[in-house]
């Protein structure tokens, strides 16, 4: 009885923990975005962006936020890093997207890579927070406009939400955060890994 009882508040108390891929061309400041992630809900320093190189491989942060743990999973955009990103797509519950705002020059290299990812099969159902960052620079454009250029309305049922941010001043990245849990909370993608998850572990013994 006591086993059972346990078990239950475990369910109950433990927080879920959700896995979400940062993706992005190189340069969109993914890996910047990321520390100040981690430094907005640890109040902890996170790395200063002078001394943060591009991405070669995987960064990996946790927080906690809105009773559930997050890990991100960010990834380098160099053109020949971006094959990697489909190993991690299967265990994503959901794919935040970066784009320097501040770099029209490069909108279409970014919405060619963010296209690939939205069409492969082992993403389906995982909702999208495309951020428009650098918005500490005068010349980033807006939310707005960048979802105007992207042209995303043939997304169909995919819940998605575009934010305004700055990884250099945290500007927008708590709401980001937000809407991701609440939308990933009752994700029909989140149901169907758990299921899975619970498939897988309970094999033979």
């Amino acid at each position: 009885m006591f086993t059972l009882f346990y078990g239950l508040w475990k369910y109950m108390f433990s927080k879920i923990e959700f896995h979400v891929l940062i993706l992005g061309i190189d340069k969109a400041g993914k890996t910047t975005l990321l520390e100040k992630l981690k430094s907005t809900y640890s109040n902890l320093e996170g790395l200063p962006p002078d001394r943060i190189v591009p991405t070669v491989g995987l960064n990996i942060g946790r927080i906690e936020a809105s009773n559930s743990k997050l890990v991100f999973w960010d990834l380098g955009g160099q053109p020949g890093l971006r094959s990697i990103w489909e190993k991690y797509y299967e265990e994503a519950h959901a794919v935040i997207f970066v784009i320097d705002a501040a770099c029209p020059s490069r909108f279409e290299d970014a919405k060619s890579a963010l296209e690939k990812v939205l069409r492969h099969e082992d993403l389906q159902g995982a909702p999208l927070l495309i951020l428009a960052n650098k918005q500490d620079l005068p010349e980033a454009v807006s939310a707005e406009e960048l979802g105007r250029y992207l042209d995303l309305k043939k997304l169909g049922e995919r819940v998605y939400m575009f934010e305004a941010v700055s990884g250099y001043d945290g500007m927008g990245i708590k709401e980001g955060v937000e809407w991701l849990v609440e939308v990933m909370e009752r994700s029909k993608r989140t149901e169907m890994l758990r299921v899975r998850a619970g498939a897988m572990g309970s094999g033979p013994a």
